[in-house]
């Protein structure tokens, strides 16, 4: 499984709404996380660019986007951001691969 973090922000209409009748999202998304085929690891609220984040694991991209493509048009967020996660060693992989890769930069 891979892992995501997503970040999303609220309308100010879903603010207001939550702002009136105060609720614990997580059972909403972690339901939705794992009708994908998905595990939630955890949910926090923040604040800043971004009202809620995620850290869900997902059986490929496409499960990861149909939960950012899902999420986001379903009215209550003006903005929703997927970003993939490696592990250590996966990041370690890539670092040697890219050593290995032959990419010549322009100029030379």
């Amino acid at each position: 499984m891979a892992t995501f973090m997503v970040q999303a922000s609220y309308t100010p209409e879903a603010l207001n709404t939550l702002i009136a009748k105060p609720q614990n999202r997580t059972v909403v998304i972690k339901k939705f996380v794992e009708n994908l085929g998905g595990t939630l690891v955890g949910s926090w609220m923040s604040f800043g660019d971004y009202d809620v984040v995620l850290l869900v694991e997902m059986p490929n991209n496409v499960s990861a986007a149909t939960l950012a493509i899902a999420a986001g048009g379903g009215g209550s967020l003006k903005s929703i951001k997927t970003t993939p996660l490696l592990t250590t060693e996966q990041a370690l992989s890539a670092l040697k691969k890219a050593g290995k890769a032959g990419y010549v930069p322009v100029g030379e």
